[in-house]
């Protein structure tokens, strides 16, 4: 029988519920059974579950038939325990090293009580963390065990379920179980300390409690149901009538603090009668609180002009603040709010990307002309990149009165970049993102100025908030995303489209391409595709490309293209196996035409791994670029390929043939297998299906690794010629057509 039976019940937690089940693993003190609870949950929350259930004997998973709520799961947790106590910890909540060991300890002190209260802290998504609060009640002097009413102010502390223990024989002797619906603690926490035989405190943080940065919007009408329970359970024990007057008043007080709330809170003049009801079914004879008195009143009006006349005086400054703003684009803002009041063209689809037509939009681009072509589609370009969109797709220039019709009132927005829109209802957006996160993003650069300020950080947040659905190619990319950028947003893990042509992409197709890049016949073409630095204003280029394809021999052609945060090409000298391939549109014709690819820490390596071709990391800077940006994972530990810490390195790991060898071979299936699960060239199909026909059942199955065919090498066709590589720098074409295959 373990000391503590920890429940964590999981409910589309899955960014935050590996770091809750391994603070209670690394605990010190480990005499403990840790039952995660799965309930019925639509993402990887299962998944998760039964991972560390396999890896750790003392982790129990449950999985419920159907979601139920936090109630009833808590219920199937205590049903599954052993333990001598009961702790419950929500699945994207922690609890503190060293809190299990100070929590037995207490326990031996004061002799066994049958609950024991803790602190607490707020764990906000800025970073911050500020204690529970209300701390006075519990301080440990005086008798270590005691009943509530020798401290009555423990009713004023947060009455959650996971801020104490309890002694399991006590919950199954009282019969006490968690009721459905939201606030079950209020039914839950009531009765526990008012039955309860003896208490003690233990005045410490035990807990982290995290605070999202957004909440749904909620009633909080089922909050008057939970404190109709702990009535009914007061009238069924008379022994415990005293506590009615100070449950009534603290009933009041929750719904003071409750219509307080700005912002939070639907259905607000319900919320106002059905407080006042409850008022007077439970009230008891005495002076109620003149706080009390708009709850008493069910002044709901009055209590909305106050709210408003507050919020006039805290805004008004934000109001004359844009005035300004506002009066130099008067006229493009009074079309778009014109435009905002008429219907959403559910026929319409809006699509942009980084550079132009590239990337998952313009995979899905495509596919939509394909599948649904009901839906018209048109694209928000630059003039300077305008050649790179198809004929059969519509051309929107930024600024115009056609590009803010076209965000005012097309049903969906497909993009990997922000939009400057206040999406309406009745919009879908889709967020596709640059590519798999190695690199930290969102509130992980909270801590790393170098490369996002406070800013931009709260504007990739509002960013966020307009997501209806985020993509992704594997479970990394997800969990990074959903705790990195914490919005209401629902995560497609499909693959990423753009990386669908390297599955249909054949040999001739590849040697066609190659050709438009002006790389000759029988040449190895190695792409170097290096990524930004955030604490450099100019480009880093630790390698002298000119001595490095010297060395590499007479056959090799280096392709250069440099991030296109720089705006401008890689610096060296010419020479005429060294092609500049900045200004490409498109990457996955770079990538199809190479043999391989050297990067640093660029996201454009998971999408490569696609090809099944080889990849040699370059990275001589870790502890600068780890201090100024910080990566997820240690790439040289688990890397996609060969890695050179130096020129030299890189020099002799070509020289050497180690660069396609059987290890590196192994590094990259390795690689491929965890960060490219759904790139089997049927993501396009699988987002289109979901987003544009509503299916999300049916659909493609992604192919096993092993049944996956991707673009071969070139096979040369002996009526191709061959332009020499000088001519490269200008030899591709004008548009996205290289990549349109047969």
């Amino acid at each position: 029988m373990p000391r503590f039976s920890v429940i964590v019940p999981a409910y589309q937690v899955q960014a935050y519920l590996t770091e809750s089940l391994r603070s209670v693993l690394t605990q010190s003190y480990d005499d403990l059974e840790l039952i995660a609870v799965d309930d019925c949950s639509p993402d990887a929350c299962g998944a998760i579950i039964d991972e560390f259930a396999a890896e750790d004997r003392r982790v129990v998973a449950v999985h419920l038939p159907a979601n139920g709520g936090l109630g009833p799961a808590r219920n199937a947790g205590i049903a599954r325990a052993t333990g001598d106590y009961l702790i419950f910890l929500d699945g994207d909540d922690t609890l503190v090293p060293g809190a299990l060991q100070a929590i037995t300890d207490r326990l031996k002190e004061t002799g066994g009580p049958d609950v024991l209260v803790h602190d607490h802290a707020r764990t906000y998504w800025t970073g911050e963390s500020v204690r529970g609060g209300v701390v006075a009640p519990l301080t440990e002097e005086g008798p270590a065990a005691f009943q509530l009413a020798n401290r009555p102010a423990l009713l004023t502390t947060l009455l959650a379920a996971w801020n104490k223990a309890y002694r399991r024989e006590f919950i199954e002797r009282e019969g006490l179980t968690f009721p459905p619906g939201r606030h079950a603690d209020i039914a839950w926490a009531y009765p526990v300390l008012m039955t309860a035989g003896t208490i003690a405190t233990l005045d410490r943080v035990c807990v982290r409690d995290r605070r999202h940065r957004t909440a749904r919007e909620r009633t909080h009408l089922d909050l008057f149901a939970q404190y109709d329970r702990v009535f009914a359970f007061l009238d069924e024990r008379p022994e415990l009538a005293r506590w009615r007057p100070v449950l009534h008043r603290r009933m009041l007080d929750h719904f003071a603090a409750l219509a307080a709330t700005e912002g939070q809170m639907s259905r607000r003049a319900e919320f106002f009668r059905r407080a006042r009801a409850h008022h007077r079914r439970y009230r008891t004879p005495g002076a109620a609180r003149l706080r009390h008195a708009l709850l008493r009143l069910g002044a709901h009006r009055t209590y909305l002009t106050l709210r408003a006349a507050r919020q006039l005086r805290c805004h008004a400054g934000r109001l004359t603040a844009g005035l300004g703003r506002l009066a130099r684009t008067a006229a493009l803002r009074l079309h778009y709010r014109v435009q905002r009041q008429l219907p959403v063209r559910s026929d319409r689809a809006v699509f942009a990307a980084h550079g132009g037509y590239a990337g998952d939009p313009a995979a899905i681009e495509e596919k939509v002309r394909e599948l649904v072509p009901r839906v018209r589609t048109a694209w928000l370009v630059e003039p300077a990149l305008q050649h790179t969109v198809p004929t059969g797709t519509r051309r929107l220039r930024p600024g115009t009165f056609g590009y803010w019709t076209a965000l005012a009132r097309s049903r969906y927005l497909v993009t990997n970049t922000a939009l400057p829109l206040a999406k309406r209802p009745g919009q879908l957006l889709l967020q596709t993102h640059p590519g798999t996160p190695l690199k930290s993003v969102g509130l992980d650069l909270l801590d790393r100025p170098a490369a996002a300020g406070p800013a931009d950080i709260a504007r990739l947040l509002d960013d966020a908030d307009t997501w209806d659905f985020s993509l992704s190619a594997n479970r990394h990319s997800t969990l990074v995303r959903e705790k990195a950028f914490p919005a209401g947003f629902t995560t497609l893990e499909y693959g990423h489209p753009r990386n669908d042509v390297f599955q249909r992409a054949t040999a001739a197709d590849v040697a066609r391409l190659r050709e438009t890049l002006g790389i000759p016949e029988g040449y190895t073409t190695v792409l170097y595709a290096p990524t930004r630095r955030d604490y450099r204003r100019s480009h880093y280029l630790p390698l002298a490309l000119e001595r490095v394809v010297r060395c590499l021999g007479p056959r090799f052609v280096l392709l250069t293209r440099a991030h296109p945060g720089y705006g401008e090409p890689l610096p060296h000298a010419p020479h005429p196996r060294i092609i500049d391939v900045s200004a490409h549109p498109s990457v996955e014709t770079l990538c199809l035409a190479s043999d391989a690819l050297v990067t640093d820490y660029s996201s454009l390596m998971f999408d490569y791994a696609n090809l099944d071709r080889p990849i040699v990391i370059h990275c001589d800077d870790q502890p600068a670029y780890e201090a100024a940006r910080g990566t997820y994972f240690d790439l040289r530990a688990f890397p996609p390929g060969a890695v050179a810490r130096t020129e030299d390195e890189l020099i002799d790991i070509f020289t050497s043939d180690h660069w396609r060898g059987s290890r590196s071979s192994q590094l990259r299936t390795a690689f491929r297998t965890r960060f490219c699960p759904y790139d089997d060239g049927q993501a396009a199909e699988r987002v289109v299906r979901h987003v544009f026909l509503g299916e999300t059942a049916g659909l493609p199955v992604p192919l096993p690794q092993e049944e996956r065919r991707p673009a071969p090498r070139p096979v040369f066709l002996p009526h191709q010629t061959h332009p020499a590589p000088a001519r490269a720098a200008t030899a591709y074409g004008e548009s996205r057509e290289a990549l349109s295959l047969d």
